[in-house]
């Protein structure tokens, strides 16, 4: 014991051990704490806790998994917000400096307005003049916002969240059905880029929004955007769109209008309610509905506007006071040169009148055009300063833009009859001088009077009232065509005209506007003012552009010349072929109808208006037997008898009474007129060694040496300008061969 005691045991930690049973250090089974019997239970904790721990592996497996995810998510975000910006640097770089950015000018627009400042009609790219918000109905605002972008007034320039929601409808429905664009975005889209569908455009477009956010205010985007934008049909901006579709204002635009007009903007051409009302009318009930759920309008608005639909416009373009609108764009740029920014156009246009005038042709021709095969008219109304007060191009405009009034040139038969006779008068002849109503021969030309009737001796008024061929043929002959030319020419006829012995029965073309303007000096007492449209041009903010002066018009026929033409058109309307168009006002006029009735016209005056109106149809085939005592005799009387409804009656200028017959320069002698060859010019019928009967000779006292009658040459104060007064004389063209009888 004591050997062991004192013995020192070192630990090993690598060698068996050694002497342990005789140590007594040993454990038997039933030593252990644990039963064998309870070996089963071991083993079933075990598997319990190898289920919990591959429970806790797999919760930390999918946290793993979601952890990675949302990683690389991270990491993606990250690399795509880089990239984006790249884009963003990119594509901006590509674009002007900032500094250097402004708001485009909007297209000019060009007002027209009436004699009285009432809309005629607008013109230029936008079609309407731009307003301001409170310059509108406060439904197009709300109704625009409320379809189109509802968070407008707390986005600043774009919106995420429709953006998102755009997304997701567009990734579910698999096309694309919604677009994510702020109404600040397209406007920049309208004013500064190309409707190209790419990302360059996109990101440029998202740039400028945020500029226009940080330059202008809410409600200037929202203005400018409603005077930008297309509403379909020609019509930019919500006053083009409000008088497009509705015929009124922006400012008078009703719920359901607003809610219309604001439906167009997803699809302006396809959902016009010119072309599709049903699909414009669902898509405003839509429109209606989004106003409700913001809150805009209340459940009986809503009811009261779903049971009343816009009322739409029977049709913009039909007025005939868009013949006046198309003449006067035609006239500026020689009034005011290029047209820079908005301008209103004071017109001469009386528009009461104007409608009196498309109401009477419209409905003479509605009445008649089977019966007598009409389908077209124009009218044209002249006071005596020149200034056009109606004009009637066509029977409906919308269906024909071209102006027959100042645009169509048709042969003027018998109107063209009182410069025939002016000139003859001019000669030496009075209203009381004879000549023989009978046929005649001129070459191979043989005039004849309508219907067949000859009145024998007949005075020069009385010819002039029937409107006797023959005697306007053998007036012809005697003073020369020349004479009859320079004097349509002097009192203003500009077209072309034949100088032959033909151009007394009106073969050459002329325009009623030119046809009217030629009546005037006899309603104003021989003056010849310029024709016109425009009275004043003004900017938008009143500086004014061009103003009409007046100017001065030229004495074109002396007082006793204008006497004795009205005192012989008087005839025309009291017993001759326009007594239809006889009213309460001393009137005179001459009517015309060309061969076979392809035209029909009558041009008639009093002391106040002159105006002209002409019946027939665009390709020329002729009437039923329309004549110009007929439609347009009644088409001028209904006019004139509206126009001067209130107006002090005037009697017409100049005074002349018929003379006794031993005072009548040709002493009532029948001349016999010679047959002549119609190929030949007729100046040589003159003598050679005497001047010819229709050019004025110059004597030393700067007089004019007119032949008279009876052959001698009469001094006489000449007061009638030579024929260039309004520009030079005209050649006439065509052949001699176009013989066509007037009526």
């Amino acid at each position: 014991m004591a050997d062991r005691r004192n013995r020192r045991i070192e630990p090993s930690f690598d060698e068996p051990a050694r002497g342990a049973a005789s140590l007594g250090f040993s454990v038997r089974e039933e030593d252990r704490v644990v039963p064998t019997r309870k070996a089963p239970a071991k083993r079933k904790s075990s598997k319990a806790k190898s289920s919990r721990s591959s429970r806790r592996r797999s919760r930390r497996g999918l946290f793993g998994i979601f952890a990675r995810l949302a990683y690389w998510c991270f990491v993606l975000a990250i690399w795509g917000g880089i990239a984006a910006a790249g884009m963003v640097v990119y594509y901006g770089a590509k674009m002007p400096s900032a500094t250097t950015w402004s708001i485009p000018e909007r297209a000019p627009n060009i007002k027209i307005v009436s004699v009285d400042g009432q809309l005629i009609a607008n013109r230029g790219m936008s079609g309407g003049e731009a307003v301001g918000l409170k310059g509108m109905s406060p439904y197009i605002p709300q109704a625009v916002i409320a379809i189109e972008d509802r968070r407008f007034y707390s986005h600043f320039g774009i919106d995420p969240i429709g953006l998102a929601r755009a997304m997701v409808t567009n990734v579910l429905s698999g096309r694309f059905s919604q677009g994510g664009s702020t109404l600040t975005q397209q406007l920049a889209k309208n004013l500064f880029l190309k409707p190209d569908r790419t990302l360059e455009r996109k990101v440029q477009e998202v740039l400028l929004a945020f500029w226009l956010e940080h330059k202008h205010t809410k409600d200037q985007i929202l203005a400018m955007y409603l005077n930008r934008v297309y509403f379909g049909s020609g019509a930019y901006g919500v006053e083009a769109a409000s008088r497009r579709y509705f015929g009124k204002g922006a400012r008078d635009v009703s719920l359901p209008e607003a809610a219309l007009l604001a439906g167009l903007l997803k699809a302006p051409s396809r959902l016009s309610p010119a072309r599709d009302p049903k699909a414009a009318e669902q898509r405003a009930q839509l429109v209606l509905a989004a106003m409700r759920d913001e809150g805009m309008i209340s459940a009986k608005e809503l009811t009261y506007a779903m049971s009343a639909p816009a009322n739409r416009s029977p049709s913009y373009w039909t007025g005939s006071e868009n013949y006046v609108a198309d003449t006067v764009m035609e006239e500026l740029p020689d009034l005011i040169g290029e047209v820079e920014g908005d301008i209103i156009v004071d017109t001469t246009i009386d528009l009461t009148l104007q409608r009196l005038a498309e109401k009477s042709i419209r409905q003479l021709i509605d009445a008649n055009s089977k019966k007598l095969d009409v389908s077209q008219g124009a009218l044209v109304s002249i006071d005596n300063s020149g200034a056009v007060r109606a004009m009637v191009g066509g029977y409906d405009y919308s269906t024909s833009q071209f102006d027959r009034a100042s645009e169509a040139r048709r042969q003027p038969g018998s109107a063209f009859k009182p410069f025939v006779y002016m000139a003859a008068l001019e000669s030496g002849r009075t209203p009381d001088s004879v000549r023989n109503d009978a046929p005649i021969r001129i070459g191979k030309w043989k005039p004849e009077n309508y219907g067949g009737k000859y009145y024998g001796k007949v005075t020069l008024a009385t010819a002039l009232a029937k409107s006797l061929n023959s005697v306007a043929a053998q007036l012809t002959m005697e003073v020369g065509p020349d004479a009859v030319a320079e004097a349509a020419r002097r009192m203003g006829i500009q077209s072309d005209l034949q100088n032959n012995v033909t151009i007394s029965l009106g073969t050459s073309e002329v325009t009623p506007l030119e046809l009217t303007a030629a009546y005037v000096p006899f309603a104003n007492g021989g003056y010849r003012p310029p024709v016109h449209f425009v009275r004043r041009v003004t900017t938008a903010k009143g500086k004014v552009l061009y103003e009409n002066s007046g100017g001065s018009a030229p004495r074109v026929i002396k007082p006793e010349i204008v006497g004795m033409m009205n005192s012989m058109m008087t005839g025309t309307v009291e017993v001759g072929t326009a007594r239809k168009a006889a009213f309460a006002w001393p009137s005179a006029g001459k009517t015309g109808t060309s061969q076979n009735s392809r035209d029909a016209w009558f041009v008639g005056y009093t002391a106040n208006l002159t105006t002209g109106v002409w019946f027939g149809n665009d390709d020329g085939h002729p009437m039923k037997k329309v004549t110009g005592g007929a439609l347009p005799a009644q088409a001028w009387h209904e006019f004139m008898v509206a126009a001067h409804e209130g107006v002090p009656v005037a009697p017409l200028p100049g005074t002349w009474k018929s003379k006794p017959a031993d005072a009548i320069v040709d002493g009532g002698s029948i001349r016999k007129v010679p047959s002549v060859d119609v190929g030949a010019d007729p100046a040589p019928l003159v003598p050679a060694n005497k001047p010819p009967r229709n050019v004025p000779v110059a004597d030393n006292g700067g007089k004019l040496a007119m032949p008279s009658d009876n052959g001698s040459t009469a001094s006489i104060k000449r007061p009638v300008p030579p024929g260039d007064v309004g520009g030079p004389v005209k050649k006439g063209k065509g052949s001699i061969f176009d013989l066509l009888t007037g009526g």
